[in-house]
């Protein structure tokens, strides 16, 4: 039945352990996901990743969560990344397009062909204490602009990327990783706002991770978006039409723990139209995701339908991937990450920081002298 393609799970540890082996072995994930508590070195990094697919038949997703700035987890193996406002504050879309090339190269040295980034969420003054630099603008427009040359970039360097984290935690006030958020917006506000970025991305998105944040407006109940079929099937594929791969976030996060304990959270989210589960620590978890996935199909046949047509989805997917020439990361194993590519990927971050830089502070004196001239 192909269950493990609809789960992307983490694991602790820096190396491939005969206990993580068997996991793999017996789960067969769509993929895997490495956080900085895996990374220590990118020589280690590539040959983990490298073990990982040993142990799994079909190939693949190798990702990470790299957008830099404050979610960075490259940045003890490479280098410290610019977020996306730093980048987005050149007002450049050459810079929009290499910051996406640039996260991407640095991801395939390591071994990564996923990367959950870019963050479409607006930068609204509700989430600022929560999105900080992860936002770009509460422009919808403007979140599109830098979107769009991120994700090229990726693609240039053959990454996949993911817009996040549907339908927008533009107004959460709380964290997602240990509260359910609640946001009080129509859906006809959500649709001309937060659901603009998604609406006109559709075809240039890989993959739409959705947010555990309620919207009761929409859904009449305080349940986690992951988890509702409203945002999952009514939404983003039916109204939005959307076509590509919807993955939810970690679902051992508090907001959907607090909501319902592991197992039944991944069921709903694959029951409301969603595609793969992430469960990204332990391996208790990865375990309980797994069978509860396996006895709902078994004992209900219209689940175990859900289920064959997001895996074949999924290899679908994964096939059209590495017949791809331009994207052949699943195909064509990365060289090892040697200390001279590493430091060539390091020095490239820091000639993009100056870069950054440089281009900012133009700007910032070409604005400050038009200004002078009005006055």
């Amino acid at each position: 039945m192909n269950i493990g393609q609809l789960l992307i799970i983490g694991f602790e540890g820096t190396e491939i352990s005969p206990r993580l082996a068997s996991l793999l072995t017996t789960i067969q994930p769509a993929g895997v996901i490495l956080f900085a508590r895996n990374i220590k070195t990118a020589a280690q990094t590539h040959t983990l990743l490298r073990d990982c697919q040993k142990h799994v038949s079909t190939p693949l997703f190798t990702c990470v969560d790299l957008e830099g700035g404050t979610v960075d987890r490259f940045r003890s193996a490479v280098g410290p990344s610019p977020s996306a406002a730093e980048v987005f504050a050149t007002g450049s879309r050459a810079l929009f397009r290499k910051h996406g090339r640039v996260l991407g190269e640095n991801c395939r040295a390591l071994g990564f062909n996923v990367d959950f980034a870019p963050v479409l969420d607006l930068a609204f003054e509700a989430s600022r204490a929560v999105m900080s630099s992860r936002a770009v603008s509460d422009n919808p427009r403007q979140v599109i602009i830098y979107a769009r040359e991120f994700l090229r970039g990726l693609s240039d360097a053959g990454v996949l990327g993911c817009g996040k984290h549907f339908p927008g935690l533009g107004e959460a006030t709380l964290d997602t990783h240990h509260k359910l958020p609640s946001v009080e917006k129509p859906l006809r506000k959500l649709w001309e706002q937060d659901l603009v970025p998604y609406r006109v991305l559709r075809r240039e998105l890989p993959m739409v991770m959705v947010s555990h944040a309620a919207f009761p407006a929409v859904t009449e109940k305080a349940i986690p978006a992951s988890l509702s079929r409203k945002w999952i099937t009514d939404i983003l594929r039916k109204k939005i039409s959307y076509t590509g791969l919807i993955v939810s976030d970690d679902m051992e996060m508090g907001a959907v723990q607090d909501f319902e304990p592991m197992g039944q959270p991944v069921v709903q989210h694959i029951r409301a139209g969603g595609d793969i589960a992430l469960v990204c620590h332990k391996e208790e978890m990865v375990v309980r995701a797994h069978e509860s996935l396996m006895r709902e199909a078994e004992r209900d046949p219209k689940f175990a339908r859900r289920v064959e047509q997001s895996a074949r989805r999924i290899l679908a997917f994964k096939k059209r991937w590495i017949k791809s020439d331009k994207r052949a990361a699943m195909r064509r194993p990365t060289p090892p990450a040697t200390p001279a590519r590493i430091e060539k990927r390091a020095r490239q971050l820091w000639q993009l920081g100056e870069e950054i830089r440089t281009a900012t502070l133009a700007r910032t004196s070409k604005n400050a002298g038009q200004k002078k001239g009005r006055v």
